[in-house]
């Protein structure tokens, strides 16, 4: 199967959900992070790399691309739509997770979606004092500038948040593709749901222990430790859970480099196949 045009599905509370079907071969689902959809983010890429040996599904979440929307929003909404796109495929799926899609994707997993196995790439938790109130302050100001209708100051916090110099920010603003941000800004606050806004985005160790499925759990290792320690802490909340670094890569990882380590774990036989 090549790629095909865009599909749709229905999750649970009626969303039509966007999504796209690359390659032939076992089911793959990509879970897009902050800002990213099909159209703009790593998805197809790695989709095309994987398409050989897998069939990929990459979607457009909630409120992204070609995807819609219904308030009230919830993490369980998300959950619903990645087991519509799951459901689609036929049944089950193994589930690759980059970024806060990955932070999803796991609790995806502990809620008993048909995960067959998972993958997660620098699920940005918050491991520290330090870093749980910058997140508090980040989800603070994220909820002002959305209620307020200000798309744009919302991207920018979010931008700041991870990193980029205020310099650049104002760049970006000036930037062609800053009208393409601020549409799907209102999502920076699923994003930020989906880490966990209750408790300071830190790590849900006990959600994570109710992940009954094998898991690789991955990082680079040319990222900063704000990100690689929030993956280790993953690895060991996650039952079984395999941890693994990527040499020299950062926080936006090459697909030619995830996507042979995905084939890889992917084709892995589980307790119960039998080796060929």
């Amino acid at each position: 199967m090549n790629a095909t045009a865009s599909r749709t599905v229905a999750s649970t509370d009626g969303t039509e959900i966007a999504y796209t079907v690359t390659g032939s071969g076992p089911a793959v689902v990509f879970v897009d992070g902050a800002l990213c959809h099909r159209a703009f983010g790593p998805g197809a890429a790695v989709a095309e790399q994987l398409a050989a040996h897998h069939t990929v599904y990459t979607y457009d979440r909630r409120g992204r691309g070609a995807s819609a929307d219904t308030a009230p929003f919830a993490v369980e909404r998300e959950i619903e739509d990645l087991a519509a796109v799951i459901a689609a495929t036929g049944g089950t799926a193994h589930v690759i997770g980059v970024s806060s899609g990955g932070a999803l994707a796991l609790r995806a997993a502990a809620s008993g979606v048909a995960i067959s196995r998972i993958a997660v790439y620098e699920p940005p938790f918050s491991t520290g004092d330090g870093q749980r109130e910058r997140f508090d302050a980040y989800v603070t100001d994220l909820a002002e500038a959305l209620a307020d209708g200000r798309r744009g100051d919302a991207a920018a916090r979010f931008m700041a948040f991870v990193g980029m110099p205020a310099e650049m920010v104002d760049q970006m603003r000036g930037a062609p593709m800053w009208p393409a941000f601020e549409a799907v800004a209102p999502t920076l606050a699923y994003d930020a749901a989906a880490v966990g806004t209750a408790a300071g985005g830190s790590v849900p160790a006990e959600v994570l222990a109710g992940v009954a499925v094998p898991a690789l759990v991955l990082d680079g290792g040319a990222s900063p430790e704000l990100l690689r320690a929030p993956a280790r802490e993953v690895a060991a909340a996650v039952p079984g859970a395999e941890y693994r670094t990527l040499a020299d890569q950062t926080h936006e990882v090459a697909a030619d480099v995830l996507a042979p380590v995905l084939a890889e774990f992917f084709a892995r036989p589980t307790a119960d196949e039998p080796t060929v």
